[in-house]
């Protein structure tokens, strides 16, 4: 695997990609699940957002340190498998859990995993992809992601299928025992990257003082990419979260809730892959403000008592296709405002700045949903990303 650096799309990035379709599919079997596990042990929709916060509370403590010991490691790859196992471990915890403060922690430890994950892997793309390719190789990253997201869902739809009442607890052990069985299989495509030479640093890069992170906040156009990723993650966070609950009010069975979560991923899958040919019509400031702006609309209209199954199902693809451009371009545009040697923390900085919002986004819906009902939790997401579409113009 040398010269992993000059080969655009090499076997590295393919290995990579392989694993992510595998972690993510793991994940995005797991995050509905929390909700319907939830439910099953007796919580509301206060307690599904609270136990959706819970995520993100230890990988926002981690995230950024995590990201400058990547920018100092000689090799990366093996903090991605690790990721894959803490995932599969989580998953597992999951399905053994029957109160809500063990499927609190065990949400945690399903947080830490996805975070080794996405430090190790956003690291290695920004370490060995070409200057020019890191939008296209974040974007197949992302791609990845959200292949993961379509396959996920159905997943969990079939497992589950009509459950319900004192049905549900028992399903949703199944079908977490079967994300922590794909979370493990995410090892297997990583074992050749051990062998990827480590990028050249020269004297300079060695000898140079970690950035510290006030100076990376105070970089132009950095704070915005922040906020825009975070609004971006977010939303598709309390979309996956509530959608359930939203969907139970009108009559919409689980399993057709997997197909409307896959038709979202989908979308965002064709964004990712198009994104390219995207970038070669319009800026990459202009994407990101219209496709924030418009997933604010989008996710307004999923809010609103328009309509059952198709109506919510044509809302998705559009809305999800808006919500899947966003991802690979901050992250490429948080890699190329960092300086070089700084890039791990930067997107560290990043993810710290996602799973902040993670944690304050979702309790701040569980609280209007509380108020007004799921629906309020929605059109609270819709005005954060209304918030950074403005603040990115």
């Amino acid at each position: 695997m040398a010269g992993a650096g000059t080969g655009g799309r090499g076997r590295w990035l393919w290995a990579l990609l392989g694993s992510v379709v595998l972690t993510h599919t793991a994940l995005n079997l797991v995050r509905p699940l929390i909700s319907y596990r939830t439910i099953a042990v007796g919580g509301d929709a206060v307690e599904v957002g609270l136990v959706t916060a819970a995520y993100a509370l230890l990988p926002l403590v981690i995230a950024v340190s995590l990201g400058r010991f990547t920018d100092r490691a000689a090799r990366i790859a093996w903090l991605a498998g690790l990721g894959s196992l803490v995932l599969a471990v989580g998953s597992l915890v999951l399905a053994a859990s029957g109160g809500l403060l063990a499927l609190a922690l065990a949400s945690t430890v399903v947080g830490v995993g996805h975070l080794l994950c996405m430090v190790a892997a956003q690291g290695l793309i920004a370490r060995y992809s070409r200057p020019e390719h890191l939008d296209r190789d974040f974007g197949w990253f992302t791609a990845a992601a959200s292949l993961g997201q379509l396959i996920g869902p159905l997943i969990s739809g079939a497992v589950l299928a009509e459950a319900s009442g004192p049905a549900l607890l028992p399903a949703t052990s199944t079908a977490l025992v079967v994300a922590g069985v794909v979370a493990a299989l995410g090892v297997l495509p990583l074992l050749p990257l051990v062998r990827l030479t480590p990028p050249r640093r020269t004297a300079e890069q060695k000898a140079a003082p970690p950035v510290p992170t006030r100076d990376l906040l105070r970089r132009p156009r950095m704070p915005s990419a922040l906020l825009t990723s975070l609004a971006l993650l977010t939303a598709v966070d309390i979309l996956t979260a509530y959608l359930p609950l939203i969907a139970e009010s009108r009559g919409i069975s689980p399993m057709l809730v997997g197909v409307l979560l896959s038709l979202r991923a989908g979308a965002s899958l064709l964004s990712r892959l198009t994104l390219p040919w995207m970038l070669r019509r319009w800026s990459r400031r202009s994407l990101i403000i219209t496709s924030t702006a418009v997933a604010a609309v989008a996710l307004t209209l999923v809010a609103l008592p328009l309509g059952g199954f198709t109506a919510l199902a044509a809302v998705l693809v559009v809305g999800g296709f808006l919500l899947g451009m966003g991802q690979p371009l901050t992250m490429a545009q948080v890699t190329t405002l960092a300086p070089e040697g700084a890039r791990g923390a930067a997107l560290a900085l990043r993810i710290w700045g996602n799973r902040l919002g993670q944690v304050a986004i979702p309790a701040a819906a569980a609280g209007v949903a509380g108020a007004v009902g799921a629906p309020g939790a929605l059109l609270f997401s819709a005005a954060v990303l209304l918030t950074a579409a403005v603040t990115t113009g």
